[in-house]
């Protein structure tokens, strides 16, 4: 996939295409039914089909102080949308310059300027421009001026709630990751280096690969059956999200015990998908009590596991 930072050197293979327009946190099920469509009119017309997104998140940019939960932070996003099979995606920098440009100019010197679109899909919900006054029915008379077809998406919804962010995020802060998963049309997942921990899953007898979350993350806190992508390896575990309230009840970490494995892995970036909630954080009277706690949740984890099929590898 083709990847075009900015609209100031838009290569020519990125001119003309069919973009879906959207922020595309977490590239649910809602988004996916966009992109499809943004996918069938290329066919259609013999275009490449892509994504036009903004990064930050606009909601970043207005409320830089506040904590953001990205269901995908920028570098997970764009392998989704790898995976989708999208042509190319333009990541437009959501800077001063941009928040400050009337629905009028973006269609006008960004749309039509720098990356002469052929098609837009967008959502019925969709918003743009200065105080967000651009809307699906501004880009249909644009696209009746200058020479682009329009394509507005109606709400993508299962007994009768929509697909949506907002509701994967509530979700997830309840630990429902098979429900966020429902949702999303895949599990959800994080990935990262692991770095150097306290070593008391070690002292235990569950020795684990720690992994920083990224920023704002509102995972509910519990025990999870997971499955990790490891140097090319596809390996399985219970992951731990939590403050380690029998010891510290410090900082949140997630803390992967891999299955059947013991190797040295500091450095390495490991990726883990989350598959069901085991069960909910809790304090236990002693060390001795949370090991035969911690032997009952791997016990339930490869259960999990057993009964779930595995996603096919991605490529």
């Amino acid at each position: 996939m083709l990847i075009v930072n900015g609209s100031s050197s838009v290569p020519p293979e990125a001119k003309g295409a069919v973009l879906a327009l959207g922020n595309f946190d977490g590239v649910h099920r809602g988004h996916q039914v966009l992109i499809s469509r943004a996918k069938e009119e290329a066919r259609r017309i013999g275009r490449p089909a892509g994504v036009l997104l903004f990064e930050p998140h606009p909601r970043e940019f207005f409320a830089p102080d506040e904590q953001h939960f990205h269901l995908t932070p920028h570098e997970e996003k764009l392998a989704v949308l790898d995976e989708l099979g999208l042509d190319l995606a333009v990541v437009l920098p959501f800077d001063a310059t941009l928040a400050g440009l009337d629905a009028g100019r973006f269609i006008e010197d960004i749309l039509v300027g720098a990356l002469s679109v052929s098609h837009v899909v967008v959502g019925y919900h969709f918003f743009f421009g200065r105080n967000r006054t651009g809307s699906a029915e501004t880009l249909r008379e644009a696209g009746k001026a200058h020479g682009f077809e329009v394509t507005v998406v109606e709400p993508v919804a299962e007994r009768g709630e929509p697909f949506s962010s907002t509701a994967i995020r509530l979700l997830l802060a309840e630990g429902d990751v098979r429900g966020a998963a429902h949702a999303l049309g895949r599990q959800w997942r994080v990935r990262g280096p692991v770095i150097g921990g306290a070593q008391r899953g070690t002292g235990l007898g569950f020795p684990t690969a720690n992994v920083a979350m990224p920023k704002g993350t509102g995972l509910g806190h519990g025990i999870f059956a997971v499955r990790v992508k490891l140097d090319g390896k596809e390996l399985e575990g219970a992951a731990y999200l939590g403050t380690r309230p029998t010891f510290d009840d410090g900082k949140p970490v997630l803390e992967v015990f891999l299955f059947d494995f013991d190797e040295k892995i500091y450095g390495h970036e490991i990726e883990v998908s989350f598959v069901e909630k085991v069960r909910s954080d809790r304090k236990f009277a002693t060390s001795e009590e949370l090991v035969r706690q911690m032997e009952a949740d791997c016990a339930k984890a490869r259960q999990i596991l057993a009964a779930e099929p595995q996603a096919p590898s991605r490529g």
